[in-house]
């Protein structure tokens, strides 16, 4: 359904090497905030292409429903860190009255435009917003872990501890 994304990382040898010098607590807690502002950064160009899609004769608007957010399951299941970028309220169809009255309201017609149906072609939204920027949000992410680890060792260096 979802075409594969992929990309090559290189140029982070220094943080792998930093990494060795912290503890697993001082891993989690950099690197769930640095992946933070790398969702963040994709949140805010599938917000800027949804823009462009969405009709501005609606009260509803994709582009507010658009956010970033914790994945407790992954985390939980494997210990991986992970967030998750997307639309909100999923596929919510139990609407009464009219659903253009009110201001953001569910949006479950992003799917529509975003994969395209049998009389109408895609409008991907979603997809270009990684597909484009994989390369901006692995070096957001590599700044900050590494700005994060960099305090974190000061930190633990000031006190007289290991990281």
């Amino acid at each position: 359904m979802a075409d594969g994304v992929e990309f090559s990382l290189t140029g982070v040898d220094e943080l792998v090497a930093t990494l060795r010098e912290v503890t697993y607590e001082t891993k989690r807690k950099g690197g769930r905030t640095a992946l933070r502002k790398a969702a963040q950064l994709i949140r805010d160009k599938a917000k800027a292409n949804w823009l462009r899609v969405d009709d501005e004769e609606t009260a509803r608007s994709i582009a507010a429903n658009v956010a970033e957010r914790w994945n407790g399951r992954l985390n939980k299941q494997t210990g991986d860190l992970g967030f998750r970028v997307g639309v909100l309220h999923g596929s919510v169809i139990r609407e009464r009255g009219n659903p253009d009255k009110g201001t953001n309201g569910p949006t479950p017609h992003w799917r529509l435009l975003e994969f395209g149906t049998q009389k109408m072609r895609a409008q991907p939204a979603m997809r270009p917003a990684l597909e484009n920027n994989i390369g901006e949000a692995i070096t957001v992410f590599a700044t900050e872990y590494e700005k994060s680890l960099a305090r974190a060792i000061r930190r633990a260096n000031r006190q007289g501890r290991r990281a």
